[in-house]
């Protein structure tokens, strides 16, 4: 089956999944922030069919965050780095981390993210503005100044309070919400 465009979401999300949404492409990209670069590094570090990794390295080439990178001519060989716009992705690849060992025990752990000087670290999303932790600042998505119609539908906080508003009804009485 094949997915539909992200394109015409208008959401900054949904722009980001049009791009690394391919469970592959946060992986590769993962493994090009870790220096390597090859595609037989690539593809024994991942186990992935060459065939999917060339449509995966074609389409991080085209998206603009890997950079191809000839080393030799004779036969043609590539290397694939992390552009800028890559390692801005970092921060996402690094929450991804912190979400997938949230719920196992430190001593289960088979990879620890540590500083410069080799100390464990537990990254959090700070706002930048406040220093404040997105917990704290309890954030929440609105419609920026050029939000479609929908999106500003979508994302309407009394809308919004109403659909919350009538979830917690249908709890309080056992019933799922819109009659499911």
């Amino acid at each position: 089956m094949h997915r539909s465009s992200f394109d015409a979401m208008g959401c900054p999300i949904a722009g980001a999944l049009e791009q690394v949404g391919e469970w592959w492409s946060l992986l590769i990209l993962r493994d090009a922030l870790d220096g390597y670069s090859r595609f037989d590094e690539f593809e024994r570090n991942l186990g992935i069919a060459p065939n999917m990794l060339t449509r995966r390295l074609t389409s991080l080439v085209d998206a603009g965050l890997l950079e191809r990178r000839q080393y030799s001519d004779r036969p043609p060989r590539y290397d694939y780095v992390a552009t800028t716009r890559a390692r801005e992705l970092s921060p996402v690849i690094v929450a991804l981390y912190v979400w997938g060992n949230k719920h196992v025990d430190e001593n289960d752990r088979q990879v620890v993210l540590v500083d410069d000087a080799g100390e464990t670290i537990d990254p959090v999303l700070v706002d930048r503005r406040t220093g404040r932790t997105l917990a704290e600042s309890k954030a929440q998505f609105i419609p920026g100044p050029a939000a479609s119609e929908p999106m500003q539908r979508r994302l309407d906080p009394d809308l919004r309070a109403d659909r919350r508003l009538r979830r917690a009804r249908a709890r309080s009485v056992g019933q799922q919400p819109n009659g499911q």
